[in-house]
């Protein structure tokens, strides 16, 4: 099957005008290109737009996307892990939206507030019980005061380099990467400077390759954390990458 450009963009919510633009940089080109000088769309290039809008979602440049969708070798596998990722999302989001018609229909009855129920899904303290067991009280709070001192701008931004870090996870191990790879090592590296950024984490000299291997093993432990990888085989090869890396630069 194909599809005119003015279809694909209807159905994709996006315009002609920028399926022209990604085709320009060859990010996105059409099928092939009739006669009369439109463009056509086949299946596969339906697949590829929906990576590209995906990606897009998670906050990543077209030139960022360029390079995901070169790496990639299995559309399937690459649509799987996001899809995992999409599926722990969903239900973040589902209970924010039971919170807040529940604080809704509380106003609109003149009901009390339950404040231990309004906040749910609103993640940034879903770790609580794991950071305080592990590493004590003092590195939660600080991780915590830093998180509600940033401004919504810099939270946005966290959350994108968040996210595309742990979507080039899934990808990699979908791809099979082995973990003492250079790419997966190089993810390593990104991995640890990421958790460098937040304070109060225990990264000290003597605490990080222990803090390292400690979050790698707890990825695997938590299917809450595991989501984030594409499930348990991705949390797995975040877990052996780090390991090597720990042992060897940390």
């Amino acid at each position: 099957m194909e599809w005119s450009i003015q279809e694909v963009a209807r159905l994709a919510g996006t315009t002609s005008r920028t399926l022209r633009h990604y085709a320009a940089i060859g990010l996105l080109a059409p099928t092939r290109i009739g006669r009369n000088g439109y463009r056509y769309y086949d299946e596969d290039a339906l697949v590829r737009l929906q990576r590209i809008l995906l990606l897009r979602q998670l906050g990543l440049g077209l030139s960022q996307i360029a390079e995901v969708l070169d790496r990639e070798v299995s559309p399937q596998e690459a649509l799987a892990a996001h899809a995992a990722w999409l599926r722990g999302e969903q239900q973040r989001l589902s209970r924010q939206i039971i919170a807040v018609e529940s604080t809704i229909e509380r106003l609109k009855g003149g009901n009390p507030l339950m404040a231990q129920d309004m906040f749910d899904g609103f993640d940034h303290t879903q770790y609580q019980e794991e950071v305080t067991r592990r590493w004590g009280t003092q590195a939660y709070t600080q991780s915590d005061r830093w998180w509600r001192d940033l401004g919504p701008g810099d939270r946005e931004a966290w959350k994108r380099r968040s996210a595309q870090l742990a979507g080039d996870w899934s990808q990699a191990a979908s791809r099979g990467v082995a973990a003492d790879s250079d790419e997966a090592q190089a993810l390593a590296e990104r991995h640890v400077a990421w958790l460098l950024d937040v304070p109060g984490a225990p990264t000290g000299p003597s605490q990080i390759k222990g803090y390292v291997i400690g979050l790698g093993e707890m990825y695997v432990a938590d299917e809450r954390f595991a989501a984030n990888y594409g499930g348990l085989a991705g949390a797995e090869f975040v877990r052996d990458a780090l390991q090597i890396y720990a042992g060897r630069a940390l």
